[in-house]
């Protein structure tokens, strides 16, 4: 019997053993033109084993790309595409360059700090009035994400105000809704709620 550990690594194991082993005979022909022939014989069982693909631009090209892959590169065949380098498909990604703007207050996010450095230079208007409230209640419910604990309004208001420069503010601190409007309960909690209400009734 024959283990896999005694065999060849397989280069994509999506297609399996059997088309590697195609693959390894096609290499071992030495007709060009019958090599050809098998190449193509196996870019049309591998296009037929992952239909998904088609819907996929250039779908060939990637057939003939995971052939010269199994091949070890070593397949020499006329393909309707240029032949890929080992170089082009494993090279490795660049390396990113994150943010390095800080935050003060990181539960926020840097989008909702954004907004209310821009609605400062809007016109005052009812819907700038809006505007600010929906970003204090936005903030009140993420610092009750990140915090999972109680927070007083004028904290959110003292925030809003050290943000914006102190060019924005509430003109009632009660407009900002109630904690359990802006957060709601995990489903297991809120039905272990509803059974002990119907055992009090």
């Amino acid at each position: 019997m024959e283990y896999n550990t005694k065999r060849s690594d397989l280069k994509i194991p999506e297609y399996g053993r059997h088309v590697h082993q195609m693959i390894d005979y096609a290499l071992s022909i030495e007709d060009r033109e019958e090599r050809n022939k098998a190449a193509q014989t196996i870019i049309e069982v591998i296009g037929n084993l992952n239909p998904h693909l088609r819907d996929i631009p250039d779908f060939k090209h990637k057939l003939w790309d995971h052939l010269h892959i199994m091949s070890d590169f070593q397949l020499d065949v006329d393909s309707p595409y240029p032949k890929p380098s080992p170089d082009e498909l494993f090279e490795k990604p660049k390396r990113m360059d994150y943010a390095q703007s800080k935050i003060k207050y990181r539960y926020y996010g840097k989008t909702l700090t954004n907004m209310i450095k821009e609605v400062k230079s809007w016109d005052e208007s009812e819907e700038k009035n809006l505007l600010i409230k929906a970003l204090a209640n936005h903030m009140k419910k993420s610092y009750l994400n990140w915090n999972k604990d109680s927070v007083d309004d004028e904290t959110i208001l003292a925030h809003l105000e050290d943000i914006s420069g102190g060019e924005l503010e509430l003109a009632d601190e009660h407009d900002l809704s109630a904690a359990r409007d802006l957060v709601k309960k995990p489903m297991n909690q809120r039905k272990k709620g509803k059974r002990t209400n119907k055992r009090r009734k």
